[in-house]
């Protein structure tokens, strides 16, 4: 339902629909075996804000892309950070038995067919990245393919979980902790933006500020997502409370004190906000956004 009061969510929440939608359509045309196609489904159509497709449809409409245009690309970002769910929760990674409010793939399914899913949507992306309907240019879509594996790589998302698995109770500094954060979350969060922008065909100066606000953004993101796993519960949060310090994860909350983190997640908001400031209401979404996040409880 569209709230009126606050044209935000409203937006927030049409663009979550769209890309349901659309997800839903791609999936249940998939050449696929149906145990396969079920469990790809499955993690995709759970349920979810669409956090990142809302960051790259609204980049790109504040250069007046209109939604629609930007819409394959965001689905291509969101088939991939589902697969980063779907693996993170393995019993070999983060072994987490619930996601959204939900038993995990490997557990609705199994850990093979899990790993499958995950396989699946993964090169999904890039499949939906190089179709001329995400964008008439063929040298956009390798730019966007380019941008996308190096944003989840071992630079990148790939890159920072490795990292998180190595720091578990391991004494690092508050430097090293959100170096690895800026890849493991804030990776996509900056390809989001960048390729809202790039699709648009944004300028130089244009990209440079999109991709100060998502720096500011993304470690904001994961601070409150810190934040979230100490003080939440399972109910709110779809998924089991408390797991990071009890595995001795390295966090920025684990060092600098709740408190001290819940005032630099403001501070860094603060720090996005002004990196939208040229751009004036046509941004109010993007804004909306950033404190969103901040003031988010699941």
């Amino acid at each position: 339902m569209r709230d009126a009061r606050d044209p935000f969510k409203s937006a927030l929440s049409a663009t979550a629909a769209s890309v349901d939608d659309a997800l839903g359509q791609r999936l249940a045309g998939l050449d696929a075996p149906a145990r396969l196609s079920d469990a790809m489904s499955y993690a995709i159509l759970a349920g979810g804000k669409r956090l990142r497709p809302f960051l790259l449809i609204e980049c790109a409409r504040l250069f007046d892309l209109e939604p629609p245009r930007a819409l394959p690309a965001a689905l291509a970002l969101e088939c991939l950070h589902t697969y980063s769910l779907v693996h993170d929760d393995l019993p070999a990674m983060d072994d987490d038995a619930m996601r959204r409010g939900k038993p995990t793939v490997h557990v609705a399914f199994d850990e093979a067919t899990a790993i499958l899913a995950g396989d699946g949507l993964l090169t999904l992306a890039f499949q939906i990245l190089a179709e001329p309907a995400t964008h008439a240019d063929p040298a956009i879509r390798a730019d966007l393919v380019a941008g996308l594996a190096h944003a989840a790589g071992t630079n990148g998302m790939i890159g920072g979980q490795m990292l998180d698995l190595a720091y578990e109770s391991v004494s690092r500094s508050a430097e090293d902790i959100a170096a690895m954060q800026a890849k493991k979350t804030g990776a996509l969060f900056q390809f989001a933006c960048w390729a809202g922008a790039t699709l648009a065909g944004a300028g130089k100066a244009d990209i440079l500020r999109l991709e100060s606000y998502a720096e500011a953004f993304g470690r904001a993101f994961q601070i409150t997502d810190d934040l979230l796993d100490i003080r939440g519960d399972a109910k709110t949060m779809g998924k089991d409370a408390g797991k990071d310090a009890s595995r001795g994860k390295a966090t920025l909350v684990g060092i600098k004190g709740v408190e001290a983190a819940r005032s630099e997640a403001g501070r860094l908001i603060a720090k996005a906000e002004a990196a939208l400031e040229p751009y004036g209401e046509t941004a109010g979404n993007l804004v909306g956004l950033a404190r969103f996040v901040l003031e988010r409880r699941q």
